[in-house]
């Protein structure tokens, strides 16, 4: 069997390929990066993220996964999960506690598979090392050593890594939300009030998470010293699948070592099952790296707002879904690295990035058909910058407004798995709205701020040409370039900004 498994985990080809995929979500994805000193990128890794999203006749499985020291966990986990949850372990007569019992058991027997594959390669290390002289670096072992130094930092490279995982699972019209590590599960639904809520599902598994601390105490682990620490053999998270290190050595690691059990574990925390009945809106899975670059860039207060307000957008303009989460990650990717280039308060934070993958799952969440453009009349507004934040060092603040496709305002939600009761759009209604963000002294909504409006308004109708072909422009400038020029002059015709 762990023969098998290992065959499993480096094959190219996988059972899952045969799998439906689901057609009512889309996945976009970019390659981690850093910059150099003339804004350029590099790839600094291969890609270590993946991701599932199938459809069966019984329920919807999708996943996100967000490895690390290589991709070999990620994706043993995303393989053996699916076997786990879709060879008839789920049906709809099970109850909440029997979904969350399966869940529970499928990330412990995945993580027991993925060690069976690597243990003949941690024997063989474990043998070598016996061989060598103890206390001697690698660097000053005798030449007669050389041969087994170099077999024993293949076998490292081969035994270590490790993953955190997102998965959500529809079953029977209910939400089922398992997270293990620093993935995040969002939810933005339209309320009956016709208020679009966003809500956090779960919370990140770091030392900033007052239950993870309470959970490590228990052991007997200082919680002042992990606070301390924050970051455990090289990774922020305090649950992760795989990485043997933390597993079967956490006491040799001196913040861990005093603990009376395993610290850092694979059982994932498990939301639901929340209802979708009468539900419109849609489920964002983002990994780690997408959630990170965007707080890098606009700071960590309004991330969640701005992704989803990211994925309206973009709702609004793209007929497909894939169109829609791909465009979603560019956004991100450009706003870090025009966060980078501006040498401003942000820069620091954004010289590099990790891979980054949004899954997007509408639910009764209708698309754009993809006809309408600004100069036809429709609602569709650019997105890209600014963004009000309230990390902004700029004086000069512009207040964007932002069209959704789904009646009503945005509001902060609570970082609860509350129960999800809400209703349906009338058919036949015009689904827009604006973003308005609860926390910050910045809001977004359909008027601009200062004494004039950001957005020309204009009728259904589409605006028609003058003589010389041309529309009337739907964004007036004025104010900013009058704003500019009053901020950046230092003296009589200099920063002059805008048409002359």
């Amino acid at each position: 069997m762990a023969a098998q498994r290992r065959t499993l985990m480096h094959s190219h080809q996988s059972w899952t390929d045969d799998l439906p995929l689901c057609q009512l979500c889309g996945v976009g994805a970019a390659p981690n990066c850093v910059y150099g000193p003339d804004g350029k990128s590099t790839q600094s890794h291969p890609n270590e993220d993946c991701h599932f999203r199938f459809s069966t006749d019984c329920c919807f499985l999708y996943g996100v996964f967000n490895g690390y020291d290589g991709s070999r966990v990620a994706n043993f986990v995303s393989q053996c999960l699916t076997a786990e949850l879709l060879l008839g372990q789920l049906n709809s007569t099970h109850s909440d506690t029997d979904i969350r019992r399966i869940l529970t058991q499928a990330f412990d027997v995945v993580e027991k598979s993925y060690f069976e594959t690597i243990d003949d390669a941690l024997a063989e290390k474990a043998n070598l090392q016996a061989q060598l002289p103890e206390g001697v670096p690698f660097h000053q072992l005798p030449s007669q050593f050389h041969k087994i130094a170099e077999r024993l930092k293949a076998l490292e490279q081969e035994v270590s890594g490790g993953a955190t995982a997102v998965v959500a699972l529809i079953l029977s019209n209910k939400l089922y939300i398992a997270n293990v590590g620093t993935n995040r599960a969002l939810l933005c639904k339209c309320t009956p009030d016709r208020q679009n809520q966003v809500i956090q599902i779960g919370r990140a598994h770091t030392t900033d998470n007052e239950e993870e601390l309470a959970r490590l105490t228990q052991l007997g682990l200082d919680p002042a010293r992990l606070r301390q620490t924050g970051l455990i053999a090289g990774q922020s998270s305090l649950r992760r699948i795989g990485d043997y290190k933390v597993k079967f050595s956490y006491t040799d690691i001196d913040v861990l070592s005093a603990a009376k059990s395993k610290p850092i574990i694979a059982e994932p925390e498990i939301h639901g099952g929340q209802t979708l009945e009468g539900v419109t809106g849609f489920l964002l899975l983002m990994s780690e790296g997408l959630i990170r670059a965007l707080e890098a860039a606009h700071g960590p207060d309004q991330a969640n707002q701005e992704m989803v307000a990211m994925v309206a957008a973009e709702l609004a303009q793209q007929s497909s879904l894939e169109a829609v989460a791909q465009s979603v990650v560019e956004r991100v990717k450009r706003l870090h690295h025009d966060a980078y280039a501006s040498g401003r308060q942000r820069a620091p934070h954004c010289s590099r990035h990790e891979d980054m993958t949004l899954l997007i799952r509408t639910i009764n969440y209708p698309l754009s058909d993809g006809s309408l453009t600004p100069t036809q009349g429709g609602r569709i507004y650019p997105v890209s910058v600014p963004y009000s934040n309230s990390q902004s060092t700029s004086k000069t603040s512009v207040t964007l407004s932002l069209v959704m496709p789904c009646q009503g305002t945005l509001t902060n939600g609570t970082n609860t798995a509350s129960t999800l009761e809400g209703g349906t759009p009338t058919p036949g209604q015009s689904p827009t709205a604006t973003l308005q963000s609860t926390n910050t002294q910045t809001q977004s909504s359909s008027s601009s701020s200062g004494d004039g409006s950001l957005f020309r308004q204009r009728g259904s109708q589409a605006a028609q040409p003058d003589e010389t072909g041309r529309v009337p422009p739907y964004v007036d400038f004025t104010q900013f370039y009058r704003m500019w020029g009053t901020e950046h002059s230092e003296g009589p015709g200099q920063g002059v900004l805008g048409p002359q």
